[in-house]
């Protein structure tokens, strides 16, 4: 058969022009793939270099956020608002004068506490002038018992005399010489004797009983007042006590800015009943703010106690740089310290990286400067080259 010429149409021909456009195609492109090759190459070597050089000697993050130590304003009684001297967002410094309460109720309380003292003072005086009473009083017993022996020892020569005369009567009674008359009185004369000396036995008896309770009245009433003066006496350091609780009172009246900082929710108006312990607003203290850095577990593995760190916050952007250092690590997981923490012990359990709260102090100049406000957004870079 006759070979039949080929169409200049059909597909499956390639002029030698196109074979060598194609070929020149194929060698740009393997230069092109090789150029790229080279700078991937080179990234990652530059990109080996900077991590084991500088890289891996830092962590950073960008969950960060500034955190205050905030002082919360609580009344310590409970009293009616009668002047608010502080808005929202003022500035204040620690003792300036924030609100005004009803004095009344406590300055009367102060009234009756300092009467209370009076009292109190007055009352050991008086026991102080007891004892002395009470002391004479014994001294006063003391002597009756004397007199009372006294009268003891006349019922006794009595009674002694009256034996003697009965004894002669009775003697001469026998001979007729004494009438039955006369023997009838000295028998009576003697039980009168003998009835005297009982009488001045029992008074004996019941002076040295009244001299007993004379002399514990004034042990008691010593008792009260030995080793104690006008100022030590337990019911005067009692009233004391409570006079220094009314005045407290008195005082807390005017609440007072415990530190310096931002007023910030401030809930109290003029005329409200506030409730002892009751938050009535907040202050920040914005000069005293740190930054409280969210890191993923594995980045802390080197992290210490000490280590600088360097801190940008947005609100300022990238040309205004804090420093500052680590000042502690979390206790806990931010999961962990949950108010319902997450429950892990499921059978569709999956891995989470957890984070843990770095705590990170700054330089008081630099925040002065530019001072920041709680709850913003920051990005923390800790150098892990210094221990």
């Amino acid at each position: 058969m006759a070979d039949v010429a080929a169409s200049p149409a059909d597909p499956e021909i390639v002029s030698p022009e196109e074979v060598v456009r194609q070929r020149a195609r194929a060698v740009q492109r393997r230069k092109w793939l090789t150029r790229l090759a080279i700078v991937v190459i080179i990234a990652g070597v530059a990109w080996a270099a900077w991590y084991y050089l500088i890289g891996q000697n830092y962590v950073s993050t960008d969950d960060a956020y500034v955190a205050a130590e905030s002082a919360q304003v609580t009344p310590q009684i409970s009293a009616s608002v009668i002047d608010v001297k502080v808005k929202d967002t003022q500035f204040v410094h620690r003792g300036d004068v924030l609100v005004l309460l009803d004095p009344a109720t406590p300055r009367i309380a102060v009234q009756q506490a300092q009467a209370d003292l009076a009292a109190a003072r007055r009352r050991f005086r008086q026991t102080l002038a007891t004892n002395t009473a009470l002391s004479a009083q014994v001294s006063a017993r003391g002597a009756g018992v004397s007199q009372a022996h006294a009268q003891v020892a006349a019922a006794h020569a009595d009674l002694a005399k009256a034996r003697v005369d009965l004894a002669r009567r009775q003697a001469a009674a026998a001979s007729g010489a004494v009438s039955g008359e006369e023997l009838t009185a000295a028998r009576r004369s003697y039980a009168d004797a003998q009835a005297a000396v009982a009488t001045a036995e029992a008074t004996v008896a019941q002076a040295e009983a009244t001299r007993q309770a004379a002399s514990g009245e004034l042990a008691a009433n010593a008792a009260l007042v030995r080793g104690s003066t006008d100022d030590t006496d337990p019911g005067v350091l009692a009233a004391q006590a409570r006079l220094a609780s009314a005045q407290l009172d008195l005082a807390d009246t005017v609440i007072r800015a415990p530190i310096d900082g931002v007023i910030t929710r401030r809930q109290v108006q003029v005329g409200q009943r506030v409730a002892q312990g009751t938050p009535i607003m907040t202050i920040v203290p914005i000069q005293r703010v740190y930054v409280e850095a969210n890191f993923k577990e594995r980045q802390l593995r080197r992290v210490r106690v000490g280590m600088p760190a360097t801190v940008t916050a947005d609100i300022y952007g990238g040309s205004v740089e804090y420093h500052g250092r680590v000042v502690g690590i979390s206790g806990g997981t931010g999961a962990s310290q949950a108010i319902i923490p997450a429950q892990n012990a499921t059978g569709n359990w999956i891995k989470v990286v957890q984070r843990l709260p770095v705590r990170i102090e700054l330089d008081p100049k630099e925040l002065a400067a530019h001072p920041l406000r709680v709850g913003l957004s920051t990005d923390v870079t800790i150098d892990l080259r210094e221990h």
